[in-house]
C-alpha cells in the first residue's frame, strides 16, 4: 500500500488531462488488486462522483441517497483515518435500507476495500476507495496514515484544479419562479422589491424564496443566492 499510495502522488502530480490522471488511476487500482476506484467528494450542496465502478451502481448510490445509509462513508466521517472494511452481513433488524444497500452493492461486486477519507476546505470530506469483490480483505501491514492522507489529498487538489467532470452527481433543481426571485435577490432587491416587479404578493415572494432556500439545504437567504450562483442556477 505504501508504494501505491507513493504512486498516486506521482500520477496526481504528473497528469495534465483528466483522461490521464482517470486512466492512470484506473491501472493502479488494477495492479494493486483491487476491481474499481471512488473518489467521492462530499458537500453539503453538492455530492459528486469520480469513479470507474459499474456507471450503474454510481447512478443508483446517488439516487437513492446512499451517501446517508452506507455505513463505509458513516466511519469514514467518524474516523477521519484510512481504515479496510467489508461488507457484513446486516442482521434482520438492522435498517431496510441498510438490508437493502449492502445486497445491492454485492449484486456489482463490492463487497469490500479501503477507504481513506481527508478534510477538505470549509468543513466538507473527499473520500478515496479502492473496491474488491472478495467477501474479505487481509493487508500485508498496516496502512500507512500520513503517507495514505498526503496521497488523497494530493489527487483531491489535482482534480479541483482540473475540475475533473464527474461520473454521477447529486443535481440541486430549482423551480422557474425560485430561480427568478433569487436572481432578483442576488441582484440587490428586497422582498419588496421583488414583489413589485414580477407583481406578484410578498407572501407569494417569500415562499418561492422559502422553498429555493429548503431545496438549496442552506439557512439563510443570502446563503442561498451565493450558493445557487456558485451552482450557476441563477
Amino acid at each position: 500500500m505504501k508504494t501505491f499510495f507513493q504512486k498516486l502522488t506521482d500520477i496526481s502530480s504528473l497528469a495534465r488531462t483528466e483522461q490521464m490522471l482517470k486512466e492512470g488511476l484506473a491501472e493502479l487500482v488494477q495492479e494493486l488488486g483491487f476491481d474499481c476506484y471512488a473518489y467521492v467528494n462530499l458537500q453539503s450542496f453538492r455530492t459528486y462522483a469520480v469513479s470507474n465502478c459499474p456507471p450503474e451502481w454510481q447512478a443508483r448510490y446517488l439516487a437513492q441517497n446512499y451517501i446517508k445509509v452506507d455505513p463505509v462513508v458513516s466511519m469514514a466521517q467518524a474516523r477521519m483515518q484510512a481504515f479496510t472494511w467489508a461488507a457484513e452481513r446486516p442482521h434482520q433488524s438492522a435498517d431496510k435500507l441498510v438490508r437493502r444497500f449492502y445486497r445491492e452493492a454485492g449484486d456489482f461486486d463490492i463487497r469490500s476495500g479501503v477507504t481513506i477519507p481527508v478534510r477538505t476546505a470549509f468543513g466538507h470530506m473527499s473520500m478515496l476507495t479502492l473496491a474488491s469483490h472478495k467477501p474479505t480483505l487481509s493487508l500485508e501491514k498496516d496502512i500507512d496514515q500520513i503517507a495514505a492522507i498526503t496521497a488523497v489529498a494530493q489527487l483531491h487538489a489535482k482534480l479541483e484544479q482540473q475540475d475533473v467532470e464527474p461520473t454521477a452527481s447529486v443535481h440541486v433543481d430549482l423551480k422557474a419562479k425560485q430561480a427568478l426571485c433569487l436572481k432578483w435577490s442576488a441582484e440587490g432587491k428586497t422582498m419588496k422589491d421583488i414583489a413589485a416587479i414580477e407583481n406578484i404578493s410578498f407572501a407569494t415572494v417569500t415562499f418561492h424564496l422559502n422553498n429555493a432556500r429548503k431545496a438549496l439545504d442552506v439557512g439563510t437567504l443570502p446563503h442561498a443566492t451565493a450558493l445557487a450562483t456558485k451552482l450557476k442556477l441563477i
